[in-house]
């Protein structure tokens, strides 16, 4: 007897009309989970064909790219050109294409533009940025800093920076105090890059943390940017209560060797903030600053054990002689081994390896002491 597939569905249904209510609901559970499984899988193989597809299209689109920007700017000799950007304007004919009239389109010429921006200098970066503001592309790219998500803000920042296109105050400054982190950094770099007189106004404001890897960036950023103004440091050392500012501004004095901002770090040393009075002495002793040297040993007994450290190395960075006796009795008599290795290290800086002192120190010393001075003896070994 041949049952049709509707009395194989009836059978089906009867059964789980009558099954008891715990199987019946489990029959629902194993039928939506395999319902669920089937449309994540979809999805997913959906989106690979998708991603796969405009991949295609990007490196295709690329390529064309690629093809007009070698025939049209970066074959030409823009010192021939008898005003500049008229190669961009020759070329921007070129550009007038089907593709590069869609969003997506335009997204991929500019990402190609800022590459080929990044690795030419010149008259021809010169020629690559004005073929950008002539496509206007920048509008673009200022519709994505208007956009409610943060990522799109970032990407703008990214462009207009790269390009060098500036943004009003009003515009990025109160983004580089947003709970973003990815965007409070990309608009505090950005905002370095783009303001031609008040690069630093942004300190003023800030109120959340300088993040080490924000710092990392940041001071690449100042020390590679031509032309910025570089202000004096001590105005934030002095007033700002951003502990991390205050940091951030000692390294940049480091950087710059602001002899102007040393009364301000040395207000630093009676900072309630152990921190900050560790990175002020790191400061003082890397300047080489001999006036400090008084002070920081009369303050040394006081001082927590990151402050003692950093005191024992700025005694050593600057050299000047005048303390080898407390730095003799710290090696001698102090418990603490980092305390020790770096009262030993300071003391190889002041004097000489084959010294009086040195000889003196390596017959008295114990062992372990022994070790230390001849390990500090390598000219490898840097504080």
């Amino acid at each position: 007897m041949n049952f049709s597939p509707l009395d194989f569905l009836e059978s089906i249904f009867f059964e789980f009309r009558y099954a008891p209510l715990i199987i019946q609901i489990a029959i629902i559970f194993v039928f939506v989970a395999i319902g669920m499984t089937l449309v994540a899988y979809f999805s997913i193989l959906r989106r690979r064909f998708r991603g796969f597809r405009r991949d295609k299209q990007v490196a295709r689109l690329n390529e064309l790219i690629d093809d007009l920007l070698i025939e049209n700017v970066l074959s030409q000799d823009p010192e021939l050109a008898q005003t500049p950007g008229e190669t961009a304007e020759a070329a921007a004919s070129a550009f007038q294409l089907a593709p590069f009239g869609k969003r997506w389109g335009r997204q991929v010429l500019i990402d190609r533009l800022i590459n080929y921006r990044n690795n030419v200098r010149g008259a021809m970066g010169d020629e690559i940025r004005t073929l950008y503001l002539l496509l206007e592309l920048d509008k673009d790219s200022f519709k994505k800093l208007k956009s409610r998500k943060w990522n799109r803000k970032v990407r703008a920042l990214n462009e207009l920076s790269s390009m060098e296109i500036g943004v009003a105050d009003v515009i990025i400054l109160p983004l580089t105090n947003s709970r973003n982190r990815e965007l409070r950094a990309a608009a505090r770099q950005a905002y370095i890059k783009l303001s031609k007189n008040e690069p630093f106004k942004f300190f003023d404001l800030a109120t959340e943390p300088l993040l080490q890897w924000d710092q990392v960036e940041l001071f690449r950023i100042i020390t590679t940017t031509s032309n910025i103004a570089i202000p004096n440091f001590a105005q934030w050392i002095t007033y700002s209560t951003n502990k991390s500012v205050i940091s951030f501004c000692l390294k940049l004095v480091i950087h710059y060797h602001q002899l102007k901002a040393i009364p301000a770090v040395m207000k630093l040393l009676d900072s309630k903030d152990h921190l900050l009075r560790a990175e002020a002495i790191n400061c003082l002793g890397k300047m080489r600053m001999a006036d400090a040297e008084d002070k920081l040993v009369y303050i040394y007994n006081n001082q927590p054990l990151d402050c003692q450290i950093e005191i024992l190395k700025a005694l050593g960075r600057i050299s000047s002689g005048r303390h080898t006796e407390f730095l003799k009795q710290e090696f001698m008599l102090s418990t603490d081994f980092e305390l020790r290795k770096n009262a030993a290290k300071s003391l190889i800086n002041n004097q000489a390896p084959g010294s009086n002192l040195i000889n003196e120190l390596m017959a008295e010393a114990s062992p372990e002491n022994q070790l230390i001075l001849k390990h500090c003896m390598n000219p490898l070994i840097k504080f």
